[in-house]
């Protein structure tokens, strides 16, 4: 039986496919420390016991990169290059919302990235939340959040 860990990270390669696209956020050890630097609240994981059942990533930036994001003159991977630790941030990036198949549609995930847009909210001015849904959940689930923390979302479309 493969752990929760292996199950994520087939599910994050069948979803997203990011080793095969460098346009993509390619999420190392490096990557993750520098998320926690722009802001703790970057990263949340639920882990059942068995290892991790929810990952979520995301992260605040500027209105003036998200622009480009979502305009397509700038991919993910430069999008998350040019977030730099120490800006007034003013939107936030819903990056990716892992959800192993037997803990979707509980609430879990929407919880989670909710009580980390109320930290990061603490902190920075988040007016506006953008998201590059690869999958009709995701893109549901960034609806749902978006009205239930009134905030404006925006949508790059694959």
């Amino acid at each position: 039986m493969k752990s929760n860990f292996e199950r994520m990270m087939e599910l994050i390669d069948e979803v997203f496919s990011t080793r095969n696209d460098p346009e993509q956020l390619q999420v190392d050890q490096d990557v993750i420390a520098r998320l926690q630097k722009i802001h703790p609240a970057c990263l949340s994981e639920y882990d059942n016991g068995n290892g991790p059942a929810i990952w979520i990533l995301v992260f605040p930036t500027t209105f003036e990169l998200m622009g480009k994001f979502l305009a397509g003159k700038i991919s993910e991977q430069t999008l998350f290059n040019e977030t730099k630790e120490g800006t007034q941030f003013d939107v936030l990036y819903l990056c990716s919302a892992s959800v192993l198949p037997e803990y979707r549609k509980k609430g879990l995930a929407k919880k989670m990235v909710i009580e980390a847009i109320h930290t990061i909210q603490k902190d920075f001015p988040i007016k506006t939340l953008f998201v590059w849904a690869f999958t009709d959940g995701g893109d549901k689930l960034a609806d749902k959040i978006a009205k239930e923390v009134g905030l404006e979302l925006r949508k790059k479309i694959i």
